[in-house]
């Protein structure tokens, strides 16, 4: 058995207690921190009580540094739902909750390269883990806890509670005080309980806390072949040989450098387009699909580079390969101009800050595996320099409040403030939510008075806003940096004069 296999071997645990009162403490804690409240730093608060379950629940509890260290961990990765909860934050807090959960039973791989399987052999079991358990402990006479055990226990409860009840009943009828004090349980309370809703969620707590509480990886299947690996033969005539290669990679430089040209002329140089065409339209047709010709061009990159391919023999083919990166990298740099050209005509939305982060992040990529072919580093080195540039990415775009900076951004461009670009879509605006109040405040300050209707229209769209959020329901359990920010920023003079 190799290391690889030692890791991903899951330990026996020791059944017992611990496990089972913690999957109730924390589906009990998430119904009150999380059900029928507005999310904010409950999810922050539940994730560091799951982390704790997990720690206090391991079959050989870490030390203090370890669980410190996990601890902080967790604290990092899940602060960005502090500052406002997000889908970002949530896979950053669970990947984090996910790696706490395999260090502690020993089944993290030694290499960084090896942690996107581990991740996805856990999350595959993730669903069945609450279950696969249920069914073995029923299961299992030795340990004194089967079905039958459990069918006697409960018929030995059957008479007692019959007869408790026959005797409470005849209390009542004989007690005034029994029958006022039965009379004054609320049992509204006990029904809300019952809600299909409330069960459900319970449910689904419970099987991602327990898979958590006791994690294992899906078994890998039998490998064919004796475990050889795939390897494409470099032969010279196949597919991915140095001939076939050779020509694809001329033939592709000169598909580029076409593209490249048009791109130098008719957006870095700013020439006139043909008629019925704007730097708008020209930016919009080509911003996405060239992203996805960087990505298909990045793949066939690191097939002609593999180690021991052709790339490795051939001082032609590195040439050609380095000048393709260099056209891609200058490809997406193309993109983002055209992004940038396409958002001066037609303002700034949630999808397109996406598409340029997406876009710099292609960009990095591509500079990333020209770094790899110089400096001869490994597949390995790529991909994690790849996914720290990618979590680096989505950790800080996990503080950015996005509807306020595309709303300070398109009321700073608006044809009513600079007169230039578009007007301002105070609908979509409004769609945004309460974080574009402040950009709204200057617009409706700095609007021109001649603009009555338009100033009318943004002072309704800024009271509703405002109305929305100050009726939310306020709890210290959906409490935010962001909605705190906002609140302070409401309440302060110069807004409250507005």
């Amino acid at each position: 058995m190799d290391t690889a296999d030692i890791l991903t071997e899951p330990m026996p645990i020791k059944r017992g207690g611990g496990r089972p009162v913690a999957l109730l403490a924390l589906v009990a804690l998430a119904d009150f921190l999380i059900f029928g409240q507005a999310l904010g730093i409950n999810l922050f608060l539940f994730a560091l009580a799951v982390c704790v379950g997990i720690l206090y629940s391991a079959r050989k509890r870490p030390q203090f540094s370890m669980a410190a260290f996990l601890l902080g961990f967790l604290v990092l990765a899940s602060a960005p739902l502090v500052e406002a909860p997000s889908l970002t934050g949530l896979v950053l807090c669970f990947g984090a909750l996910m790696s706490v959960a395999l260090v502690s039973a020993r089944l993290m791989p030694r290499r960084l390269t090896g942690l996107p399987l581990v991740f996805f052999r856990f999350a595959l079991v993730i669903p069945l883990r609450l279950a696969e358990s249920i069914r073995k402990y029923l299961a299992t006479p030795a340990k004194g806890f089967s079905f039958a055990v459990v069918r006697q226990g409960a018929g030995l409860w059957i008479m007692p509670v019959i007869l408790a009840a026959i005797f409470v009943s005849l209390f009542a009828a004989a007690n005034p005080l029994i029958e006022i004090a039965l009379r004054s349980i609320d049992f509204a309370v006990l029904l809300q309980f019952l809600d299909l809703w409330r069960i459900g969620f319970w449910m689904m707590i419970a099987i991602v806390v327990w898979a958590m509480l006791r994690p294992r990886l899906k078994r890998r299947a039998a490998r064919s072949h004796a475990g050889r690996p795939f390897m494409i033969v470099p032969t010279r005539n196949a597919p991915f040989g140095h001939a076939s290669l050779l020509r694809s990679l001329v033939l592709f430089n000169a598909i580029f450098a076409v593209q490249t040209l048009l791109d130098l002329v008719y957006l870095w140089g700013g020439a006139n387009l043909p008629e019925h065409m704007s730097h708008a339209e020209y930016a919009h047709r080509g911003a996405y699909p060239l992203i996805a010709t960087a990505l298909l061009a990045a793949g066939f990159v690191l097939v002609a580079m593999r180690r021991g391919g052709p790339g490795d023999h051939s001082a032609l083919i590195r040439g050609l390969v380095h000048a393709w990166i260099g056209q891609n990298v200058l490809l997406c740099l193309s993109s983002m101009l055209r992004l940038g050209l396409y958002v001066e005509v037609y303002s700034l939305t949630e999808l397109r800050v996406a598409a340029g982060l997406w876009m710099g992040i292609v960009a990095i990529g591509l500079v990333l595996i020209l770094l790899r072919i110089l400096f001869n580093r490994s597949n390995a080195w790529l991909i994690t320099a790849n996914l720290a540039s990618l979590l680096t990415v989505l950790y800080i775009s996990s503080f950015i409040d996005f509807p306020a900076f595309i709303a300070r951004f398109n009321v700073a461009h608006s044809q009513e403030i600079s007169q230039e670009g578009p007007p301002l879509d105070l609908d979509y605006l409004s769609s945004l939510g309460p974080s574009v109040i402040p950009a709204l405040d200057r617009y409706i300050q700095m609007l021109p008075d001649q603009l009555i209707d338009k100033k009318s229209e943004a002072v309704t769209v800024r009271y509703y806003l405002s109305t929305n959020f100050q009726m939310r329901r306020r709890d210290w359990r959906s409490w935010t940096f962001r909605s705190a920010r906002l609140e302070s920023y409401l309440l302060s003079p110069a807004a409250i004069a507005r």
